[in-house]
Order: C-alpha cells, then structure tokens, then sequence
C-alpha cells in the first residue's frame, strides 16, 4: 500500500499541470514551517522524550499482552493490539517533527507530504475504529455478561481487529488521490506541523470548494460515526449498571468503562476541533498545539490511562520491566 500511494502521488504535479490552460510553476516540495523560534532545543528535546516515553509505554503493553498469559483475554488483546497502533501512530509524524525542527530548509517532498498525510490519517481512523470495538466488548460484558464469552471469543476477536485495521487503511485513498490532484503552483510554505488537508486547501493554485466539501463531509463521517456508535453503547451499558442493586457492582462496572472513557474524551475532544470544521476557523498556532497533543501526547497518556486502572496489567508490566512484584 505504501509503495501504490508513494507512486501515484509521486505522478500527480505532471497531471495537474496537463489539466491547466496556462504555464504555471508546480510546486514539487513543501516547507513545513513547524513551531518557529528561538526555543528549538527546548520543543526537541520536549517531544523526543514524548516520544521515547511512548515507545516504551506501548511498546511493554505489547510485550505484556503477547508474554502474559492472564491476559490473553479479548479485552486485553484489543488493548494490546490499540498500544502496537499508538506506536505507529506516533512514528508517522513524530520523527518527521524532530527532524523538521532541527533542519534549516524544512523542505518535505510533495510525494512523501501526501505518504505521510495517508499514514497519519489512516492510522487515526484505524484508532477511531479500535475505540469503537472496545466500546462495543464493554457493553457486551456489562449488558450480556453470560453471552460474553460465547460471542467475544478468540476467533471473533481477531476478525475484529483485523477489520479496524484493513478499514482504517482503505478509507483514505479517494480523499488523497483529489487533494493531490489540485494544482500547486505556490507559495509552498505550509505553516503546520503535519501535512494536514486545511494548509493544502489554501496553497491549492484553483479554489475547489467540491472537493473541500467532499473532504470535510468525509471527516466528519469517520470521526462522528464511531463516536455515536460509543455514545450509544455506553448508554446502553450506563442504563444497565443503574439497574445493578449494590452499590459495589456499580463501582466495579463503572471502573471498567472509565479509562475507556477517558481516552475517548481526550481522541475525539482535540479530533473534533481540528477536521470536522475547516481549519480556517482556527489559528495555525492552535492547530499546530492541538495536532502535537492527539499525535504525541494521546499515545503517550494512553497506556498510562489503562494500565494504571486494571491490575492485571500493572502486574504484567511490571514483569515486563523487572520490577518486584509486591505481595498482597
């Protein structure tokens, strides 16, 4: 898949200039601006500890989840499954940050700008799509506690995370495949840190308000899709641990829910922000701050939010890193 996106888009500035009546200039890199200043060490430094943090966070929960056979549980392996994704999540702008902030040129290659688009927002949906299964194995666990194991078996567990997977990486093609077709002909300067859909609209040489329409109508799709799918089960699963008698079921049920429910808040609270209204509306220093939070800091606070709330895995992890297990 990376190799036909790399190719077409490597072809597009020729076909967008053959489209054209007259001669123009097509733009053949971009300049990621990134966070200008005089403070360059202090952000480098900032993110590549993020960085290295998320790596090591997400990269023992897998390790914990594959070694640890108490959680060889489908919960367990959907999360395990989310951390590997954080770790790619991360990797496909990150990186590309770090090495932005120390170059004097800043240049990004037209091909390689729209790989990194694909990368960057096909993982995101692919992380949309492991939040809403997740959501869809804690309502089953609550409101059908004895079909639980009969319908989230292992079998069933693995054609779900290989559909999040194959999904999140099939939506993105048509929205790139337009956006790149527009004709660049310059300034080339993209005053962002990731090369995001709003910033290419505005250098676009013709003003496509059809494809801006299609695109936006696109996000707002994948992001508001899964997001009422996880309100509605955890409605569900809200109205079904209200009719709980005690007290301590309550609690229990609401503590399995709630690092889930966190992690959502935080994705879709900054998601929302960015790509479902145009970014024109937003200043690029604030698109720039809420970019870095859902590209660095989620995957990094992830893992923390669920491994800090379930004992199995805090256990696991501590294995995982030669920690000393503390007796109860």
């Amino acid at each position: 898949m990376f190799f036909i996106i790399h190719s077409l888009v490597t072809f597009v500035p020729q076909i967008a200039l053959g489209t054209q009546n007259r001669t123009m200039h097509v733009v053949t890199e971009f300049v990621l601006l990134g966070f200008p200043g005089q403070r360059k060490k202090q952000i480098f430094s900032l993110i590549l500890m993020v960085y290295l943090l998320t790596l090591l966070g997400n990269g023992a929960i897998v390790c914990a989840v594959k070694w640890d056979k108490r959680l060889h549980k489908p919960m367990h392996i959907l999360l395990g499954n989310f951390a590997f994704l954080e770790i790619w999540y991360a990797s496909s702008s990150v990186p590309n940050m770090l090495v932005n902030i120390l170059s004097e040129t800043k240049t990004i290659s037209f091909s390689a700008c729209f790989t990194q688009f694909y990368f960057f927002f096909s993982l995101g949906t692919t992380e949309s799509f492991f939040l809403s299964v997740m959501a869809y194995d804690r309502y089953l666990a609550i409101c059908s506690p004895l079909h639980y194991p009969s319908i989230m078996n292992g079998k069933f567990c693995v054609i779900l995370v290989c559909v999040c997977w194959v999904t999140g990486f099939l939506c993105y093609p048509v929205p790139i495949v337009l956006i790149s077709q527009l004709p660049f002909c310059g300034p080339n300067i993209i005053d962002h840190i990731v090369c995001d859909p709003g910033p290419l609209f505005a250098l676009a040489c013709i003003h496509a308000p059809s494809t801006e329409l299609l695109c936006y109508t696109f996000n707002s799709m994948i992001i508001f899709g899964p997001f009422v799918f996880i309100l509605g089960s955890y409605t569900m699963v809200l109205r079904a641990v209200l009719h709980i008698p005690s007290h301590a079921g309550r609690t229990k049920a609401f503590s399995t829910c709630g690092s889930h429910l966190m992690v959502v808040s935080l994705f879709y609270g900054t998601l929302m922000v960015m790509h479902v209204s145009p970014s024109s509306g937003n200043p690029a220093g604030m698109q720039k701050i809420i970019t870095l939070i859902y590209s660095a800091m989620t995957p990094l606070l992830n893992p923390l939010i669920y491994s800090l709330r379930n004992k199995d895995m805090k256990d696991a992890l501590k294995k995982v890193l030669g920690l000393r297990i503390r007796q109860n």
